[in-house]
């Protein structure tokens, strides 16, 4: 790895062998919002070398309140090429494929020769399988649970699928994976009670199932700014003390 001052304080933080073993590292990330296109960032600027972006979305205006790719000169852009565009920025040297498909059961472009997964996928079909298959070929994963309406981002915690409470999408996981029999899974989520919406602002319709060329939006849900990014930062986190094993 070619050291410079791009990744000279974290590397003064975590030492050479660990930044090392970033820039040697393979990390899919399944899902580029709100969490997703966050944790991507984090993982880049601490020096991950390579990593697989998967989303089929296209960057859409309503994207810009949470998505860090997410911009007035993206808008339109596949979501996947956003953010390769980003980490390459960031690290030139870094390896990126942009994956612009939806993910389903049995996907053949997936290979699973990652060494660490992280989902942050909405649609509770795709997680378990996700999930599933990250496990059946020994990749760590970890997986987001509900981010939107949510406006604490300090009631985030990572913990095992089951030892959460509260999160409604995490009490769909437990039951679902408890029935596939996966025994354990790294998740981070909240204990914040969702938030009732106030409703959408003049003019805007917050229900509207949008649906054309590289669109597949379902209705909106409540969001905002500073609570998605920190799920995503806390899992990148993760994401990194485990391949370093540097845990302060």
């Amino acid at each position: 790895m070619q050291y410079d001052e791009r990744f000279l304080r974290t590397g003064l933080l975590i030492g050479v062998s660990a930044l090392e073993r970033l820039n040697a590292s393979h990390v899919a990330v399944f899902g580029v919002g709100g969490v997703g296109s966050f944790a991507a960032e984090a993982l880049a600027r601490a020096g991950v070398g390579h990593m697989s972006l998967i989303d089929s979305d296209l960057v859409d205006e309503s994207n810009i309140n949470r998505q860090i790719h997410a911009l007035g000169s993206t808008i339109g852009e596949p979501k996947v090429d956003a953010m390769k565009n980003r980490i390459r920025d960031i690290n030139p040297q870094a390896l990126v494929e942009a994956l612009r498909i939806f993910y389903t059961p049995g996907a053949d472009s997936i290979d699973w020769h990652y060494d660490y997964v992280i989902d942050t996928v909405d649609t509770v079909t795709a997680k378990l399988d996700i999930i599933i298959e990250a496990k059946k070929h020994g990749v760590p994963v970890i997986s987001a649970m509900g981010a939107g309406r949510k406006l604490d981002p300090t009631r985030f915690e990572t913990a095992d699928i089951y030892g959460t409470s509260v999160c409604p999408l995490a009490r769909v996981m437990r039951r679902e994976l408890r029935k596939r029999g996966v025994e354990s899974l790294k998740v981070v989520y909240s204990k914040e009670p969702p938030v009732t919406p106030k409703g959408p602002p003049p003019g805007c319709d917050a229900g509207a199932d949008i649906t054309g060329p590289g669109i597949s939006r379902r209705p909106a849900v409540a969001s905002i700014s500073f609570v998605p990014s920190v799920m995503g930062l806390i899992i990148a986190g993760e994401v990194i003390k485990d391949l370093t094993g540097v845990r302060g």
